[in-house]
């Protein structure tokens, strides 16, 4: 999964179900012909049923994006992390604006004077400075760009 761009206001109730399901596809699917048919095995539920939960929470916006995370910079394109700094009244107008950017990923907020962080990825390593003009361009608002010197890989599990 990634991108969880939209804080929720209050903290959604999973169905055990809906738990398993969200518990174990933050791991990862499996390499595997059919990898869902290999989770549903896993959590002992009917494949159906692994992919309509699926479904169904990205439809009620749980889930705002799922699908495969791919190395932009392994893979010859360009990776940086970035910031902004968004007054309160306009934060979820800018962050909508800043979701449309399909080279955005992992848009969050954060408690800091700069309060707008995501992550660009870009087919090219030239592309981040037009992505970055873009954003300046259609929000108003400066991007501050801090590509990374060094890499660290976190392997994040929120358990629900």
């Amino acid at each position: 999964m990634s991108a969880m761009t939209e804080c929720l206001e209050t903290t959604p109730e999973f169905t055990d179900v809906e738990r398993a399901v969200i518990n174990r596809l933050q791991t990862g699917l499996p390499l595997v012909h059919s990898p869902y048919a290999a989770v549903a095995d896993e959590l002992g539920m009917p494949e159906e049923v692994v992919l309509n939960t699926l479904q169904n929470l990205l439809d009620r916006r749980i889930l705002t994006r799922f699908g495969p995370m791919f190395h932009a910079g392994e893979m010859g394109g360009g990776l940086t992390l970035a910031a902004m700094r968004i007054p309160e009244q306009d934060f979820d107008s800018i962050t909508a604006k800043v979701n449309e950017f399909d080279e955005v990923a992992h848009n969050y907020r954060r408690e800091h004077e700069l309060n707008m962080w995501f992550v660009l990825a870009t087919e090219a390593p030239d592309d981040i400075d037009r992505v970055i003009t873009g954003i300046e361009s259609a929000t108003g608002y400066p991007v501050y760009n801090m590509p990374k010197e060094e890499e660290f890989h976190v392997h994040l599990h929120f358990p629900v």
